[in-house]
């Protein structure tokens, strides 16, 4: 069937349209009712419920949850149960654990104050307060396409349509996508989101700024031994097992419950092609100051997503004509306090209130310049502002020196105001940062014992990840034989180890190496539309609903 054949969608209209159903949006759409209740607001989710695709640490600060919602603290629902009661940083080598003293530590990395959560029931939470407000949520339905009006501006989104075959042939219970038309529509998409994306170019929005950064979040939950659980431990660590020239973190945080979440940060913007994050992630765990924790516990779910790490001097312009970027899509993470959910929020609320002045005075499909010309002298720029130089330093000096210099940075922007550094730029963006295969040797990683560390895919089983197999692959990869004469002959096929779920493989055959996609196993983490050496392969979204399940995560 030909597009002219295909049968209209049907169209729903809004005052605003916000993609994605995170903290940014969901705070969002709170606002705008607390501000306006006759506002129309809906909510277009990709994950088959809220909180589906929410994958974070988390360790938060309450600032946006007590502008937002002052009362949380005294509700006996909140999921937000769990302060903060120890912070322990180490520095480690191959068989130590150095701990740093807290007091050497900047004042704002201090997590006095703040609660272990899961952010995925956060967001449950906070869909309930957004639909008893009257906001409309759809989990389920991926925004795929971006509408434009007669004046190029944004009008809303369309949701993908659904049973559509690998062959790109319609199955029986082919269905058109619904359109989503809105005076207004935030992004809410989070990290590397589709549509934030191209957004970003056709509107240049990143012009004039540095190229946006990011790491790679792996996590794991686990429900350990009573005697090994501490509520409200925060342990943060760097150092081995990864070299000085290779950014990155681990966390260990101890929730209700018995639960501890254990998370690995490798920063994008790594050299040696042989690096595997996920590899790295599972040797961690077996050092001699990790591993004890959670012997005779049991691992109960695994995921991984992409962060982003550029902060203050990556942040694009926020608006354009029709709507604006808000959340981890705009880039609000601080990196070194391993932060997002905060601003992301806070972001939100701003955009709200700029949003609901708009409407109030009859505007519509215009610029909210507003909030783009607020968010640096808010709270949101008063945190990344402060830090701006940690990630710059760190990639620069590598990890011994520039974790140093960083904490310097931020000791001096802490107190003074000021930086002796000014402000720094990032350079490269991540894509652009391997080095071919030949400048290295081949890394081999230990096997996985199957009590403490694991293989991909019994831990993309543990992801509760699902999709449609007869679909088209949501992995496009722009020009197949480049992958084989540069990714494959010039880098040795770093696909294979960058994801983290097996999805691309290198299968040898008499004829040669052959590039094999196994898109069902994908957990959206988007690190393969970061980190291709040739910018070759985006990710799109596939059918709503499809990807990971994560709960309580």
């Amino acid at each position: 069937m030909s597009t002219e054949e295909l049968p209209p969608r049907e169209s729903m209209e809004f005052d605003v349209v916000i993609v994605g159903a995170g903290p940014a949006g969901l705070a969002s759409a709170i606002r705008l009712k607390q501000l306006s209740p006759e506002i129309s607001v809906v909510v277009v989710e990709k994950g088959s419920e809220v909180g589906a695709h929410i994958l974070s640490g988390a360790v938060i600060d309450p600032i946006a949850l007590d502008r937002l919602l002052p009362e949380w603290r005294g509700e006996s629902d909140t999921p937000i149960k769990t302060p903060v009661t120890g912070d322990r940083f180490y520095w480690l080598s191959e068989k130590s654990a150095i701990r740093l003293p807290n007091f050497l530590m900047p004042p704002l990395m201090s997590n006095h104050g703040n609660f272990v959560v899961s952010l995925g029931n956060v967001c449950r939470w906070l869909a309930k307060k957004a639909e008893a407000l009257g906001v409309e949520i759809y989990p389920g339905f991926a925004a795929a396409e971006v509408f434009f009006g007669a004046n190029g501006a944004v009008a809303g989104v369309a949701t993908g349509d659904m049973g559509i075959s690998k062959s790109g042939e319609h199955r029986s219970e082919f269905t058109r996508g619904m359109e989503l038309r809105g005076k207004y529509t935030l992004f809410a998409e989070g990290a590397r989101g589709s549509l934030s994306k191209q957004l970003i170019v056709r509107f240049g929005l990143a012009d004039g700024r540095d190229p946006q950064k990011f790491g790679l979040g792996l996590k794991e939950l686990w429900k350990v031994a009573p005697e090994k659980h501490k509520p409200g431990l925060v342990q943060h660590s760097f150092g081995w097992p990864l070299d000085n020239s290779t950014g990155g973190g681990s966390f260990l945080y101890h929730m209700e419950d018995q639960q501890v979440v254990v998370g690995f940060v490798v920063h994008l913007n790594y050299k040696n092609p042989y690096i595997a994050p996920f590899e790295e992630f599972q040797r961690f765990k077996q050092h001699p100051a990790i591993r004890p924790t959670f012997e005779g516990g049991k691992r109960l779910a695994y995921g991984a997503r992409a962060l982003t790490e550029g902060g203050f001097q990556s942040v694009p312009k926020l608006v354009f004509p029709g709507g604006a970027l808000i959340g981890c899509a705009a880039g609000f993470m601080n990196v070194p306090r391993i932060k997002g959910s905060h601003n992301a929020m806070l972001s939100g609320m701003q955009a709200a209130e700029s949003l609901a002045a708009a409407l109030k005075a009859g505007r519509a499909n215009d610029t909210l310049q507003g909030y783009d010309e607020s968010w640096r002298a808010s709270p949101i720029g008063h945190d990344l502002k402060r830090v701006r130089n940690a990630k710059p330093l760190w990639s620069r000096f590598g990890t011994f020196l520039g974790v140093g210099l960083g904490g310097f940075d931020m000791w001096l922007n802490s107190l003074f105001g000021f930086s002796l550094f000014g402000t720094l730029h990032h350079g490269k963006p991540d894509s652009k940062t391997l080095e071919p295969a030949a400048k290295f040797a081949p890394i081999v990683y230990p096997k996985p014992d199957g009590v403490i560390s694991f293989d991909k895919l019994s831990s993309v089983f543990i992801s509760n990840t699902n999709h449609e197999e007869d679909q088209p692959v949501h992995l496009v990869i722009a020009q197949p034989a480049l992958q084989k004469s540069s990714e494959h002959d010039v880098y040795a096929g770093p696909s294979a180890r960058y994801c983290p779920a097996g999805v691309y493989e290198w299968v040898e055959e008499s004829s040669g190496p052959r590039f094999q996609i196994n898109a069902q196993n994908c957990v959206h983490c988007k690190t393969c539309d970061i980190k291709d050496p040739n910018e070759n392969i985006t990710w799109v979204p596939p059918e709503g609903g499809g990807g990971p399940n994560y709960p309580n995560m």
